[in-house]
């Protein structure tokens, strides 16, 4: 008896002796041969193991093949199946009951996976799983437990979903009241400081979210737990469970890891606040006068805001690697995009804003000034950056770019003025046989019947040309700044007055022209040379 029980023991371990070297030697071929297409073992909706080696001439696909019909073979009896793993020289075989499921090797290791011993252990819990599931779907009784707990949890889910409903009803009932019975207490004068109307809306956009929110995850929960209750189901349920706890998790980290680099953000953004108060009130007692030339109170709101802009843009670029998302691709997608606009619309935007700084600092033209712009006189009403208003004196208003005034010849009216106001001129040709001194009296006083002319500096008449058949007179003077008539309606009153003064000293407005030579010279007389309104200087 002894000596059969050893031939027996010998003939055992040496049959174990010849599969380890086979599986051996497979494992070699298989380190040798390429890679074959990873092939998952999925039993009852549950994924058991990925083969990814080819062992003793088996590809992946048809150890599936083989495991499948063997586990399933198993699962088929009644008899009560044990999950186990052996080792098998680097392999590890999982046993389910006493037959041989599938191989482990080291081959079929995951990108991750360091030991062949915990991927086999994974694989016999998860098959340890099918069979357990295998044995709920058969009991009947497990069945119907499942679906009273179903129901349960969907008379739940309709509950809550009736109750956020009607908290939400009642919260829209109630918010109007609250609301009203406070903007009544914030108030300017009569005036409320809140829109009602808008904060009801902002309001009801936000419960609207929020509801929707909660009927989201009820509906997920619900559906999580129902499918959870089922064998076949449940590989998908405790799916949703974990995505939802990966992606609070996700988010949890998130916002974890964005808050030191968050702060950094916010301290880099608070000390660019205080150097920009600290600038601006530095450039206020700079901008008083005798301080710096170009500084004044003309180029102080300007200058304010672009070194306030400059430190800005200068904090942004320091405090953007710290920003949450920062080296994602959406943010670089942002930056290309912010990138191609600036550069295709850079040209013109770039060019009117330089435009406005140089007629901002050069002090070209000032609010409240009448000047000539390309053919167009106007009061400069509003000066930007990248437009200047103008009103004409016909009450229309122009908007200019800032670039046509800089490439033009600009006349400032007001510039050569004493004070405010501006300069009102014009012209008349009168002949060589009126005596200049007559003419030059004879505008004077037209100009000082005009309402809206000021006396003081007096008005002042230039000859300013000689020409063949006259000679020409220009009327100088100031207007009101108290009385800001339209340039257009005080040059009309001063024409009006001009005519009326020649025509009761009986002056003729007419330019002569000649085709021949006059029968008399065309000559003023000494003793014509002061005709009324003009006055002889008195003898010292």
């Amino acid at each position: 008896m002894f000596a059969w029980g050893a031939l027996l023991a010998a003939l055992f371990w040496s049959a174990v002796g010849v599969a380890a070297e086979a599986v051996e030697t497979a494992e070699q071929k298989a380190a040798a041969a390429p890679a074959a297409e990873a092939v998952e073992l999925k039993l009852a909706n549950r994924s058991v193991m990925v083969f990814r080696a080819t062992l003793l001439g088996e590809t992946p696909a048809l150890r599936v093949q083989r495991a499948r019909a063997v586990i399933s073979e198993a699962l088929a009896g009644d008899d009560e199946l044990k999950v186990s793993i052996d080792p098998i020289q680097q392999s590890y075989m999982v046993l389910l009951g006493y037959s041989r499921a599938f191989i482990v090797t080291p081959q079929d290791l995951d990108v991750g996976q360091t030991s062949v011993r915990e991927a086999a252990q994974v694989a016999a819990d998860n098959l340890r799983l099918v069979v357990e599931e295998s044995g709920e779907a058969r009991n009947v009784r497990f069945l119907l437990k499942a679906a009273g707990f179903s129901a349960i949890a969907t008379l739940l889910f309709i509950a809550l979903l009736r109750g956020a409903s009607f908290v939400r009803s009642k919260l829209l009932n109630l918010i109007p009241q609250v609301m009203q019975r406070h903007t009544r207490m914030l108030k300017v004068g009569h005036t409320p400081i809140i829109d009602m109307q808008n904060l009801y809306y902002l309001v009801n956009r936000l419960l609207w979210l929020i509801y929707w929110l909660l009927v989201l995850l009820f509906s997920y929960q619900w559906l999580s737990f129902v499918l959870s209750q089922f064998p076949y189901t449940r590989p998908w349920g405790e799916s949703l469970n974990i995505y939802l706890l990966h992606m609070a998790r996700y988010l949890l980290d998130g916002i974890v890891g964005a808050l030191p680099g968050l702060a950094i953000a916010v301290m880099i953004f608070l000390i660019a606040r205080g150097i920009s108060g600290f600038m601006r009130s530095l450039l206020k007692r700079m901008a008083r006068p005798g301080t710096i030339s170009w500084l004044s109170h003309e180029t102080l709101q300007p200058t304010t805001r672009l070194t306030s802009l400059a430190i800005w843009l200068f904090a942004l670029a320091m405090a953007y690697p710290y920003l949450p998302g920062a080296g994602t691709e959406a943010f670089k997608g942002l930056s290309v995009l912010i990138g191609l606009m600036i550069s295709l619309g850079a040209s013109s935007v770039v060019g009117q804003a330089a435009a406005g700084l140089i007629l901002t600092y050069s002090r070209t033209l000032r609010p409240g000034e009448f000047v000539q712009v390309g053919g167009h006189e106007g009061t400069v009403t509003e000066m930007g950056m990248f437009t200047t208003t103008i009103r004409t004196g016909l009450g229309e208003v122009l908007t200019i770019p800032n670039s046509m005034i800089t490439g033009a010849v600009t006349k400032n009216y007001s510039r050569a003025v004493q004070g405010e106001g501006y300069i009102v001129d014009t012209v008349v040709t009168i002949g060589y046989d009126t005596p200049w001194r007559q003419v030059e009296a004879m505008l004077l006083e037209a100009a000082r019947r005009t309402d809206g002319i000021l006396q003081k500096p007096e008005p002042i008449v230039f000859q300013t040309a000689l020409s063949d058949f006259y000679p020409e007179y220009r009327l100088v003077a100031q207007a009101v700044p108290s009385q800001p008539l339209p340039r257009a309606l005080l040059l009309s009153m001063l024409h009006a007055h001009i005519q009326d003064v020649f025509n009761e000293y009986g002056v003729q407005i007419m330019s002569p022209h000649y085709l021949g030579d006059p029968q008399s010279d065309k000559l003023v007389p000494r003793e014509h040379w002061f005709k009324a309104p003009a006055r002889e200087p008195a003898q010292e």
